[in-house]
């Protein structure tokens, strides 16, 4: 064999397919063959090569350093080959499928459609509202815009967009405002604000970030999720707690105010896509996402 040859590439896939699994009967499965058919294949391989790749460890495969050798190679190449191949057989005009959470996607990504649409003229999306959690394999999903923290299951790539800061914000229509307006953060210690179940932690964090001694002692009116909170907010309920990117458009309009300021959390704003396969078009959403987010922070 020259340098430049190639080893057979059925009994190349059939190594890989084994030295994955250290198994040449769960090889045989995978590649639905016989288990005869990959001990032929991996034979003739190491005839090929003039040397063992495997030995036997009772009913298990342990690799030789040649076959430690040629499993890295052959891994990497075959994981290259399986996402071009993704790629090419993807529709050229198939939408990107986002997912976010239904807050976010009402009251951030919809309207900044388009200007999105305006900048990345070739990304067609196709926006999918995800209230429960997401999954490893990110459920079918092109991406998901998330605020989150890690650790992060290990089949996605995560690119970070912006850190996450939330704050307290009220409309100039609440009744108690003329009581609130001019006080220090503190005063909300005693203020029965809005709260919501999918971040129950939120008024906890931001205290804790403005410096004070507790939370709010009194949680008001109670919301399922954040778009909800959001909207009694506006209807001048009462004082919520939100991220920031959420209420830029209340805040510029002058439909809520935030006096008490806005903390950095743990959490940051995520682009999350598979780690394998990932749509060659994640990278420019990501960067516009980004960008987007830097901006609405600019404006304030």
């Amino acid at each position: 064999m020259t340098d430049r040859e190639l080893p057979p590439l059925n009994a190349l896939r059939a190594f890989e397919a084994a030295a994955r699994h250290q198994s040449v009967s769960r090889a045989a499965d995978e590649l639905h063959v016989t288990h005869g058919a990959v001990s032929r294949q991996l034979r003739l391989l190491e005839e090929a090569l003039g040397r063992p790749l495997f030995t036997r460890q009772g009913r298990q495969l342990a690799l030789t350093e040649a076959g430690e050798q040629l499993r890295d190679g052959a891994g990497a190449a075959f994981d290259q080959l399986r996402d071009a191949w993704a790629s090419v057989r993807r529709p050229a005009q198939a939408p990107f499928v986002l997912g976010c959470a239904g807050s976010v996607l009402a009251r951030w990504v919809i309207p900044r459609l388009d200007r999105l649409g305006r900048d990345l003229p070739e990304l067609k999306l196709h926006l999918s509202a995800q209230e429960e959690p997401l999954t490893p394999a990110l459920g079918g999903l092109d991406g998901a815009l998330l605020i989150g923290a890690p650790p992060w299951p290990v089949n996605w790539q995560v690119s970070v967009l912006a850190p996450e800061r939330i704050g307290p914000v009220v409309s100039p229509r609440y009744a108690g405002w003329s009581r609130l307006a001019g006080q220090p953060a503190n005063a909300l210690i005693d203020e029965p604000v809005l709260h919501t179940a999918s971040r129950p932690q939120a008024w906890r964090d931001w205290s804790a970030a403005a410096g004070l001694p507790t939370p709010p002692h009194t949680l008001g009116q109670g919301f399922a999720h954040l778009y909800y909170l959001l909207e009694a907010a506006l209807a001048g309920l009462g004082v919520a707690i939100a991220p920031e990117p959420l209420v830029a458009d209340d805040l510029a309009s002058g439909r809520l105010v935030a006096p008490w300021g806005f903390r950095q959390t743990s959490a940051s704003w995520v682009l999350a896509t598979p780690a394998r396969g990932a749509d060659p078009r994640a990278p420019s959403l990501a960067r516009w996402l980004e960008h987007a987010l830097a901006s609405d922070e600019a404006v304030r």
